[in-house]
């Protein structure tokens, strides 16, 4: 399953309103540590599919969720349970980092 996507327009139906906790990955295309870790985060779509919601936000594209989030360097991804940030990774890091994260969230 691939990352779902995320928009300022469907940010709140998606995210916010969600019954599933999610993984939301603020990213840009000329980001190099967002390249390195979109694998990690494809593979956390497939393996938590129906536990969990994992999508992108383009910051270049959706600029007030981002700043609404206080984003300021990519990658940021966000673990938010009940439309309540609980927590939070900045830059590039193992997989097992997200896992304990999800861990805790779910």
């Amino acid at each position: 399953m691939k990352p779902l996507q995320f928009t300022d327009a469907n940010f709140s139906s998606e995210v916010l309103d969600s019954s599933l906790p999610v993984i939301v990955d603020f990213w840009a295309t000329w980001c190099g540590p967002c390249r390195m870790i979109a694998p990690i985060i494809e593979e956390l779509a497939g393996e938590y599919e129906g536990k969990l919601k994992v999508g992108k936000l383009d910051v270049d594209e959706n600029q007030q969720t981002a700043i609404k989030y206080g984003v300021r360097s990519i990658p940021t991804v966000l673990f938010l349970k009940g439309g309540k940030v609980v927590d939070t990774i900045i830059g590039a890091v193992p997989k097992g980092q997200f896992q304990q994260k999800i861990k805790a969230l779910l």
